[in-house]
């Protein structure tokens, strides 16, 4: 059992995927806050542009 457990702390597969979720995490944080900031402008403008015609 302390084998099997010895092993298990030692491997290192999954450490490439969790860093690479966790740059997809932070970029999609980044998106969302960029999003929010830029909206309403945004929505702003489409409000604009249908009320000219």
């Amino acid at each position: 059992m302390r084998q099997l457990m010895r092993k298990f702390l030692a491997c290192e597969h999954g450490g490439s995927a969790i860093e690479y979720s966790l740059i997809a995490v932070l970029i999609s944080i980044a998106g969302v806050a960029a999003l929010m900031l830029i909206g309403p402008a945004v929505m702003t403008m489409f409000t604009d542009a249908g009320g000219a015609f």
